[in-house]
C-alpha cells in the first residue's frame, strides 16, 4: 500500500504502535508468567517468550495497538471512503510486525512504520481469565522512531488536516512531534492535538509538554491525567472542572480547546479564555452486561471525535461520536470494532 493518502488528508497519528496479542488463558498460564488478573505491567526478562508461547499454546487473535494508533484504527471506522488516516511509528524486521502491518491495512489506515531490524516489535500480551484481563507490555522497537524518518516520509505530515499524537511519544522522539506542531502552525486550516496519556507522563516529561502547550489546538485526557498536570503546574485545586479551564487557558499560539473525559461522568470540554462557554456533556450509562472490556475506551472516544472534527462538524456531534466509539468498543475484547458503524460519515 502506497504511502499517499486518498484526495485529501484528513488525520495522521504519530505514537507507539504495540501488536496486542489477545487469548484466553488458563491459571495456570498466568501463574507461569507470575502475572495477576487486572493488572497491567511492562514485560520483564521472564516474560522474553510469552507471546510466542502464548501463540504456541491458545488461540490468539491480533490487534494493531498502542494508544495512538488505536485512535487512528477508530477514526478510520466512520469514514466511509478508505484510507482517510495515516499513521506512523516504528516495529522490528520480524514476523510482528508483518502482522501489525496487515492488521492496520485492514482496517484500511495508512501505515509508515520505521523498520528496526536490531530490536523486536512491541507487544502487548492481553491474557483474559473470564473477565478479568492482565496486560503485560514490551515497548521493544516502539521507542525507535526518530526524526530522521519523519523528515523523510513529511509528504504524510504535509497532506495530512489533523495531526494527533500522544504524551507517551514525548519519552521517545519529541522533535519530531515539535517540527509537526510547528508545521500545522505554519500552515492554514491545520490543527494539532495531543493526548496527556497517564499521569505519570506530567512528571516524566514535564518539559516535553511545557514547550508542546502553545502549539495545541485540541488536548484530550481524563481526569486522573488532569489532576496530574495540575499537580505538576502546582495549581493547588482538585476540582476537574477548574483544571480543564486552567488547560485551556494556558499560554498558547491560537485558542485552544480541552476535552477532558471522566468514564462514565459528564464530558468536559473548555475553550481558550472562555470560561462562559464551558460545556458539559452527559454520557449514557451502559448496562453492566454489555461492559466486556474498558481498555482502549479513552482512545475510541478520541478516535470518534477527530473523525467528525476532521469534517468540521459541530462540538456537540464530536463528542456524541466519541462517546458512540467509547461504547462501541467497550461491548468488545480489546480495541476492536464491529464492521458496521450507524455513525459512519
Amino acid at each position: 500500500m502506497s504511502n499517499s493518502l486518498t484526495s485529501e488528508g484528513y488525520i495522521l497519528g504519530l505514537g507507539n504502535p504495540l501488536l496486542d496479542v489477545s487469548a484466553s488463558v488458563n491459571e495456570e498460564f498466568l501463574h507461569k508468567y507470575d502475572l495477576q488478573p487486572n493488572n497491567a505491567i511492562l514485560a520483564g526478562d521472564q516474560h522474553t517468550n510469552l507471546c510466542k508461547d502464548l501463540a504456541d499454546q491458545f488461540k490468539v487473535e491480533y490487534i494493531a495497538g498502542g494508544a495512538a494508533q488505536n485512535a487512528i484504527r477508530v477514526a478510520q471506522w466512520f469514514f466511509a471512503e478508505k484510507r482517510r488516516t495515516a499513521f506512523m511509528g516504528a516495529v522490528g524486521d520480524d514476523e510482528f510486525g508483518k502482522q501489525m502491518r496487515t492488521k492496520a491495512e485492514e482496517n484500511h489506515v495508512i501505515v509508515s512504520y520505521f523498520v528496526d531490524p536490531k530490536v523486536p516489535t512491541g507487544t502487548c500480551a492481553c491474557l483474559i481469565t473470564g473477565k478479568h484481563r492482565s496486560l503485560c507490555a514490551y515497548l521493544g522497537a516502539s521507542q525507535k522512531f526518530n526524526l530522521q524518518y519523519l523528515k523523510e516520509n513529511f509528504a504524510l505530515v504535509e497532506q495530512a488536516k489533523i495531526i494527533y499524537t500522544t504524551g507517551f511519544h514525548a519519552l521517545v522522539c519529541f522533535d519530531a512531534q515539535l517540527l509537526m506542531a510547528e508545521h500545522v502552525h505554519s500552515s492554514q486550516g491545520k490543527l494539532f492535538c495531543i493526548n496527556l496519556s497517564a499521569p505519570y507522563i506530567s512528571d516524566l516529561c514535564s518539559n516535553q509538554l511545557k514547550q508542546l502547550m502553545p502549539y495545541v489546538d485540541i488536548l484530550f485526557g481524563n481526569e486522573t491525567e488532569a489532576q496530574a498536570y495540575s499537580n505538576m503546574m502546582k495549581w493547588n485545586t482538585k476540582s476537574i472542572p477548574e483544571i480543564t479551564q486552567l488547560l485551556a487557558d494556558q499560554p498558547s499560539k491560537r485558542p485552544r480547546t480541552v476535552v477532558i473525559t471522566q468514564g462514565a461522568e459528564d464530558v468536559l470540554v473548555a475553550f481558550t479564555n472562555r470560561a462562559a462557554d464551558f460545556c458539559r456533556f452527559k454520557v449514557s450509562p451502559l448496562p453492566e452486561a454489555d461492559i466486556v472490556d474498558t481498555n482502549g475506551a479513552g482512545d475510541s472516544f478520541v478516535g470518534g471525535f477527530l473523525a467528525y472534527k476532521a469534517l468540521g462538524k459541530p462540538l456537540e456531534q464530536c463528542v456524541n461520536a466519541g462517546i458512540f466509539a467509547a461504547h462501541s468498543i467497550i461491548k468488545m475484547s480489546g480495541c476492536a470494532f464491529p464492521p458496521e458503524n450507524k455513525m459512519r460519515l
